[in-house]
């Protein structure tokens, strides 16, 4: 079999699992089914399937829900079929799956990263909204998939595929990492932390959309990765009456406020892009009690770790313990997530174009494009770039009707094949 003839037949089955996971998102940590339903298709290819505690050093897992909710997501799971003895294996959030294909014959080590997981956004429902008009839109009220993971996830069991049935044209061993916990920079640094890339030759990752351009148009490599901190803070303050004794109280809403305006006036760096976001802010439980309770999630972000963490992440924590001084509350800080900036191999950019020039889905290569986000695949992108292997992050576009973590966000699914005819194509470039 061909490319061309693979990617025909392989088509509708990779929109049937693209609609499928689009239809039951999960968010970070408990992407139990998700998990599950990949198992599943594995199992029927030639690959030896890893999942639960042994793809992480469980330590270094950051971010979990609260037991609260990963029991219920647990129960909710079983609801949906997944056997007890998958849910035990993966119990308290060990989600994810990691294949291996071993074609028995001497050459590279190449591994590929998928992600999985959903956001905590309630999806539109509207008829110009294609997954609400074709109904295959969320089924979970406030979770959806608004990033494309959900195309990730299929276009993962898609190159899965690829490598079973072409095994006899390729060499070496592949590695392919259905990853959870993207979003939030959670997932990828307890699975690098366990070894899985420590001798990859080849690390190859990336994105659906980022930019909108018509389907057929590809980056080779991406750039402009931004560093990212994950930040839970909460305020903890005294109640009381606000008529009778409000002097007695001890302002935590107010301290949440007040740092949550001076945040946003950390002076911008000039050394290169930083953000920050303030995420929630929830506190108080009445008009007429002091709130002695307030908690709020943000990030910073930088063009480099170092931007983020010695700049933007020192001047929000001083903001934050200042803010709490100021209104004489206590403050809790809490570390949930992290990306480091990273930078793709140029080598990479000769190999796709060359790669991809019979195709017949791949109209335009682009050198490199802007991601001007921050993604936690870097970790491994690093991890394989230190060890001597090479490492890129593509971007397959599609126009976009709405931008990402948008409750309209979409995009084409003829970006599907797409994407799975430049990675085939390209790893048998470099079996060569």
């Amino acid at each position: 079999m061909d490319i061309h003839n693979f990617i025909e037949e392989i088509t509708p089955y990779v929109i049937e699992k693209r609609r499928e996971f689009h239809e039951h998102p999960e968010v970070a940590w408990t992407e139990y089914v998700t998990s599950y339903k990949i198992i599943k298709e594995l199992e029927k290819l030639n690959c030896t399937i890893h999942f639960g505690n042994e793809i992480f050093v469980t330590e270094e897992r950051i971010g979990l829900p609260s037991q609260t909710d990963i029991s219920e997501n647990e129960a909710r799971a079983m609801e949906m079929g997944v056997p007890s003895s998958f849910i035990e294996k993966m119990k308290n959030g060990h989600t994810g799956v990691i294949a291996q294909f071993d074609t028995e014959k001497p050459g590279k080590h190449t591994a590929f990263r998928f992600d999985i997981d959903a956001l905590p956004i309630l999806e539109a429902e509207e008829e110009n909204h294609i997954p609400f008009q074709q109904k295959f839109h969320s089924k979970r009220a406030g979770v959806m998939h608004s990033c494309a993971h959900d195309g990730h996830a299929a276009i993962g069991l898609g190159i899965a595929q690829f490598l079973y049935q072409f095994t006899d044209e390729l060499t070496g061993r592949f590695t392919v990492i259905f990853q959870p916990a993207e979003e939030g920079g959670r997932g990828a640094k307890p699975i690098v932390a366990k070894g899985w890339l420590d001798d990859a030759d080849y690390f190859i990752s990336g994105h659906i959309g980022i930019q909108s351009y018509p389907v057929g148009t590809i980056a080779a490599t991406a750039n402009n990765f931004l560093a990212s901190s994950k930040i839970d803070v909460t305020y903890l303050g005294k109640s009381a009456h606000a008529g009778l004794e409000p002097n007695k109280g001890r302002n935590a809403l107010l301290a949440a406020a007040s740092a949550a305006l001076h945040l946003n006036g950390i002076t911008r760096h000039a050394d290169g892009a930083t953000r920050i976001n303030i995420g929630t802010l929830e506190a108080g439980s009445g008009r007429n009690i002091v709130a002695d309770l307030a908690k709020m999630q943000l990030e910073t972000r930088g063009a480099t770790t170092e931007l983020n963490e010695e700049y933007m992440v020192k001047e929000a924590i001083r903001i934050i313990k200042a803010s709490a001084n100021l209104f004489d509350v206590e403050e809790e800080i809490t570390f949930v997530g992290s990306a480091p900036n990273a930078t793709c191999d140029e080598e990479w950019i000769p190999l796709v174009k060359e790669s991809s020039a019979d195709s017949s889905l791949v109209t335009n290569v682009i050198d490199e494009m802007s991601m001007g986000a921050s993604e936690d695949a870097t970790y491994m992108m690093n991890r394989v770039r230190e060890k001597g292997g090479l490492a890129t992050y593509m971007v397959f576009c599609s126009p976009l009707p709405a931008g990402h973590h948008h409750p309209k966000f979409d995009f084409e699914e003829k970006v599907l094949p797409t994407a799975i005819d430049a990675i085939s194509r390209l790893v048998l470039h470099i079996n060569k």
